[in-house]
């Protein structure tokens, strides 16, 4: 096959979708690949690198697209304003894309439709299940790691005041910053250990009870959701695990009412709570953001699902009711490096699960398949992209 890797064009997105290791491993597996020129200097891995592990650089990005079976990609499908076209069209019917689609986020419904009308196959990253043979090609899990480290990251340098209790001779003692994490998944617990590390008084939330117990094993106070178990989970024996599921308004309500207060007292709010290829569930209203401390922050990195935060701007950061609002996309892209090794390892390990005799195999019966699937042969199948847009 001929597997395409183009630059991206999101502003600020250094990551790249191949590093010189993995276009390595494709070409031994016997695949061509095509690489945007300059699509890796931003995560400091050179065209030579490239060149030398066998790949064709190429300066035309619509060659690229044209000549590919597979293009892999980090962030979804926008539009190129220096081509003045959505790469959308540079795509053909047939042609495989995998990358993070986030076909359930309103805002990616339309690029999800008319992919689906040109006949791409889409294979969203968001949807890899949490399953242990699946854990190689997590890059959900991966890029968390990254967006709980940063994030946290990105909270300190807008606070006006220490995260770490200060005592000095000449000023007395000043308290140390409370930072509530919401949803102590992957990203969670590296901002719960970050944030506790610079110093924070942590707390968090989850509606899993093995994910609160992995939490306070970082040093987080536990802030009780009100959420039964059975209401907010379903437990899997096998993997003798708890997943969170989508609550009824009511209990969704209830348990806004029992984090309003842990959310009117904190300096930091970090929003990481997600379902599984669904729409992440709005837990901090307006009102809430309103209750809290002039100079507090939210970071909300579940804002490519929609975000946890009512008001969070998306792909942006703004100021309101006195509170930082912090709703950028790429976090893990400020870690260009770092995220871009993670980040090319998990995709070729699903293109190479997903490839036998050297073409793409997709059977729907595969839970790795059925979780990552979002159209195919001119039909939009991902659920819960059909469930956001009201099909």
């Amino acid at each position: 096959m001929i597997i395409g890797i183009p630059k991206e064009i999101m502003h600020g997105e250094d990551r790249v979708a191949a590093i010189p290791s993995t276009v390595e491993k494709m070409v031994k597996d016997g695949h061509k690949v095509l690489f945007e020129k300059g699509a890796g200097v931003g995560a400091f891995f050179p065209d030579e690198d490239y060149k030398k592990a066998g790949a064709e650089i190429l300066e035309n990005v619509e060659e690229l697209y044209n000549r590919s079976d597979v293009i892999l990609k980090v962030k979804e499908p926008l539009f190129n304003e220096k081509l003045n076209k959505h790469e959308v069209d540079l795509m053909h019917k047939g042609q495989y894309l995998i990358t993070f689609i986030h076909p359930a986020n309103p805002v990616n419904h339309q690029m999800v439709k008319d992919m689906t009308a040109k006949g791409v196959v889409g294979l969203t990253l968001d949807g890899v299940p949490r399953i242990s043979r699946a854990q190689n090609m997590d890059a959900l899990s991966s890029m968390s790691t990254c967006a709980g480290y940063k994030g946290i990251i990105l909270a300190a340098d807008v606070l006006p005041k220490f995260i770490p209790m200060i005592v000095n001779a000449a000023a007395g003692m000043i308290k140390p910053c409370n930072a509530l994490v919401i949803g102590t998944g992957v990203a969670g617990l590296r901002a719960v250990a970050t944030a506790k590390g610079l110093g924070a008084k942590v707390y968090s939330a989850d509606l899993r009870p093995d994910a609160n117990e992995q939490a306070m094993s970082l040093g987080a106070k536990i802030v009780d959701t009100g959420v039964p178990v059975e209401i907010g989970c379903n437990y899997d024996p096998e993997a003798k695990k708890y997943t969170a599921k989508k609550l009824p308004d009511e209990w969704l309500e209830k348990e806004r009412q029992a984090l309003a207060q842990a959310v009117a007292d904190s300096d930091i709010v970090f929003c990481s709570a997600l379902l599984q290829g669904k729409l992440a569930p709005v837990i901090v209203t307006e009102e809430m953001v309103k209750s809290m401390r002039p100079g507090s922050t939210i970071v909300d990195i579940s804002i490519d699902q929609g975000g946890n935060c009512a008001i969070t701007p998306f792909g942006a950061v703004e100021t309101k009711h006195g509170v930082v609002l912090q709703g950028i996309k790429n976090i893990p892209g400020m870690l260009p490096t770092s995220s871009t090794l993670m980040f090319a390892n998990n995709i070729y390990n699903l293109l190479a699960y997903l490839v036998k005799d050297n073409k793409v195999v997709l059977d729907e019966n595969d839970e790795i398949v059925k979780g990552i699937l979002v159209c195919k042969d001119g039909k939009l199948v991902h659920a819960g992209a059909r469930e956001a847009m009201g099909l």
